[in-house]
C-alpha cells in the first residue's frame, strides 16, 4: 500500500461548543476499502490525556494499514473549546464520542456503515458505553463495526481498590475532600478547585503510582496541561463502564497490561469476557504501551489491532466486508 501520509484539522460540535479533530487519510490500495469506502477509526484519549499526548503513532499505524482515523479532543480539553478548563464529564465525553462519529462519517472516503469505536485507559471504557448505547439504539443494527479497548479503566470503584495500596488512605480522603469542595463551590459559581493529574508518589495528585509522573511527562504533547478539576474523583467513583460491556454487539479487541498500576486488569478481564471479546494480554505497565517508551509495547499492540481488524473488516471482491 502507498500511505498518504495525511492529517487535517477538523472542527465539529458537541453540545453547543466546537471540539478539535485531526482526520488522517487512509493508505491507497487500502484492503479495507469497498464501494462506500473504507472504516474510520475514531479515537479519543485517556484519563486527562489529548490527542497530541501519544494518539498520533497509533492514528498514523492504523491509516498505514488501510483505514481512515478521526482523532478528537474532549470539551473542555487540549484544543477544544468548553469551560471550565480541565474539567471531566464523563456522560459529557461520551456524549462527545457520538458526536465525534457523526462528524467522522461525513470525511471523504469514508465508508459510514463501518465506525471502529477505538480508546485506552478511560476511553477504552467509553467505547463500550457508546458502542453499548448504539447497539440498543439501533435494536443491534449500529454501524459500528468493530471495538478496540486499550488498558481500559471500567470501573471507578474497581479502580479506587486497585490504586488504594499506593495512594493510602489519607491520600484518598484529601482528594475526596477536595473533590467534594470543588462540586459544591462550582454549584455556588466558584472557580474549580485544581489538583495535579500525575504526581511523584506522595504528591497530591490523582495518578502517583511510580513511574508515572516521568511516563506521563514523555507522552504529554504542547496541548496537555498537568491538573484536573478535583471533582473528578466524584465522577470517576460512579463509573461503571463494565455494566454495558455485555450489550455491545461488534467485534471487541480488550488489551490488558497485566501489571497495569492504573486501571485494574481484573476488572477489564471481566468486562472483556461479558462483551465476549478477543483479548491480548501484555506483560507491562499502563503506560509502556506508547511508541515514545523505550521498552514499549506499542509495535506489539498496534500489530494485534490491524491483524483483529483484518480478520473482521477487509473486503472480499465478491462478498463485501467480512465480519
Amino acid at each position: 500500500m502507498t500511505s498518504t501520509d495525511t492529517r487535517r484539522t477538523v472542527r465539529f460540535v458537541s453540545a453547543g461548543t466546537e471540539c478539535d479533530a485531526w482526520f488522517f487519510d487512509a493508505a491507497a490500495d487500502s484492503p479495507f476499502a469497498g464501494a462506500a469506502g473504507v472504516p474510520v477509526v475514531v479515537m479519543a484519549h485517556g484519563f486527562c490525556g489529548t490527542k497530541d499526548s501519544g494518539l498520533e503513532p497509533y492514528a498514523r499505524g492504523l491509516a498505514a494499514a488501510g483505514l481512515a482515523v478521526f482523532a478528537f479532543d474532549y470539551r473542555n480539553f487540549g484544543l477544544s473549546g468548553g469551560e471550565p478548563r480541565q474539567q471531566v464529564s464523563m456522560t459529557g465525553q461520551i456524549a462527545d464520542y457520538h458526536a465525534a462519529i457523526d462528524a467522522a462519517v461525513r470525511q471523504p472516503g469514508v465508508d459510514p456503515k463501518r465506525v471502529v469505536l477505538w480508546g485506552l485507559s478511560q476511553s477504552g471504557g467509553h467505547v463500550l458505553v457508546v458502542g453499548a448505547e448504539l447497539a440498543r439504539t439501533a435494536e443491534g443494527r449500529s454501524d459500528v463495526a468493530a471495538v478496540i479497548s486499550m488498558v481500559p479503566m471500567v470501573s471507578g470503584v474497581a479502580a479506587g481498590i486497585h490504586n488504594y495500596p499506593t495512594a493510602g488512605a489519607a491520600a484518598i480522603l484529601r482528594s475526596t475532600a477536595l473533590g467534594i469542595g470543588s462540586a459544591v463551590g462550582g454549584k455556588l459559581g466558584r472557580r474549580p478547585l485544581m489538583m495535579p493529574v500525575v504526581g511523584a508518589p506522595g504528591d497530591k495528585a490523582a495518578l502517583t503510582a511510580p513511574g508515572y509522573l516521568d511516563s506521563y511527562l514523555r507522552i504529554a504533547g504542547p496541548s496537555w496541561r498537568n491538573e484536573v478539576d478535583a471533582a473528578v474523583g466524584l465522577e470517576l467513583g460512579a463509573y461503571r463502564a463494565d455494566r454495558h460491556a455485555a450489550d455491545v454487539d461488534a467485534p471487541v479487541l480488550v488489551q490488558i497490561a497485566d501489571f497495569d498500576g492504573a486501571a485494574p486488569p481484573q476488572a477489564a478481564a471481566k468486562a472483556a469476557f461479558a462483551a465476549r471479546a478477543e483479548v491480548r494480554h501484555y506483560p507491562c505497565d499502563h503506560f509502556d504501551i506508547f511508541a515514545e517508551s523505550d521498552d514499549s509495547w506499542f509495535g506489539t499492540a498496534l500489530a494485534h489491532q490491524i491483524l483483529f481488524l483484518t480478520r473482521h473488516l477487509t473486503v472480499d471482491p465478491v462478498d463485501g466486508p467480512v465480519g
